[in-house]
């Protein structure tokens, strides 16, 4: 593994902050983030490689040496970037959401679109494999962004089996963990705990912080099992078919395009973990046939922000490789 100093593990902190800021929000996925930013095939490779065998190097070559073959100081950076990120930002974006949903979701769009320009140029050779598996991605994210969300009975196993999916989406380009939880109907029960255990830490009330923490722990646990399971099949696939496996993540991008369209009609609503009615259903439908102001022209400003960005970057990357 890499050789790293302060400022590096800094910098990949701040790629955590940009990937936890990502997967708070339904319809962006922070595997997206980190793809974009040079870090997605070591992430993967990393959490893979991980395994009991950490203990066995510990014992007989010291932790020093265990930490540093494990790659866990990068591990560190970016997850704790994650964790700060949905604890502090989470409250932050929603806001933005509410007051400025269509400038933040074009701007989410043009990253989008500049992703999968990224993503697609990294695809080496276009052949009949490579267009059936972006067309086959495309449409299965497109369904997937389409699905009527489904309730379920916030019960231990269920919590379990949720932290499973959704992290396995939160690392996937294109498809956001925090979208599949709503979906499976998990997104209330989620968010509620988070804010029951923030509240009991506030309150100093004993029984409401062990009933939330016990949740956070099987979502948790949850999380860890899809991770480590999902990761052996990327690295796999990034080690025996990188081709393939770059024109799917391009598809699954392309597909997530419908749940970040700017302009929305909201079918149906549900009510948040505050009470609030918020939307629950929606469709894309064009700028002119939006109720209420399109704002069309922000839209456009705010789509080219959002390209820009990820061109900077990635010009960025290029241009340090280089030297």
């Amino acid at each position: 593994m890499p050789a790293r100093n302060f400022l590096q593990y800094l910098v990949i902190s701040l790629k955590g902050v940009a990937m936890g800021a990502a997967d708070v929000v339904p319809g962006v996925s922070g595997g997206t983030i980190a793809f974009i930013s040079g870090i997605y095939e070591e992430l993967i490779e990393t959490i893979h490689q991980l395994d009991l065998g950490f203990f066995k190097v510990w014992k007989k070559e010291g932790f020093k040496k265990a930490w540093k073959q494990y790659n866990l100081a990068f591990l560190l950076a970016l997850f704790g970037g994650i964790i700060l990120s949905i604890l502090s930002l989470a409250k932050l974006i929603s806001w933005l959401l509410d007051t400025h949903p269509i400038a933040v979701w074009s701007f989410f769009f043009g990253l989008i679109i500049a992703s999968i320009v990224y993503v697609g140029k990294q695809v080496s050779k276009w052949n009949a494999s490579a267009v059936i598996a972006i067309v086959v991605a495309a449409v299965l994210s497109y369904f997937i962004t389409v699905m009527e969300p489904v309730g379920s009975p916030e019960s231990t196993w269920f919590l379990f089996f949720a932290g499973c999916i959704a992290i396995i989406a939160m690392i996937l380009p294109g498809i956001s963990g925090s979208f599949i939880l709503l979906l499976l109907g998990a997104y209330e029960a989620v968010i509620g705990t988070i804010t029951q255990f923030i509240d009991s830490i506030r309150t100093m009330d004993g029984a409401l912080f062990m009933d939330a923490f016990v949740k956070i722990l099987v979502f948790a646990l949850g999380a860890i099992v899809g991770l480590k399971a999902f990761s052996r099949v990327l690295n796999w696939m990034f080690s025996h078919h990188k081709n393939l496996t770059l024109a799917v993540l391009t598809g699954f991008m392309i597909g997530a395009l419908n749940k970040i369209w700017p302009w929305k009609k909201v079918l149906s609503f549900r009510t948040n973990h505050s009470g609030e009615q918020v939307p629950f259903l929606e469709k894309s439908v064009l700028p002119s046939q939006f109720e209420g102001d399109a704002q069309l022209w922000l839209a456009v400003l705010f789509v080219v922000i959002g390209f820009l960005t990820i061109f900077i970057l990635e010009r960025v990357a290029v241009a340090k490789k280089a030297d």
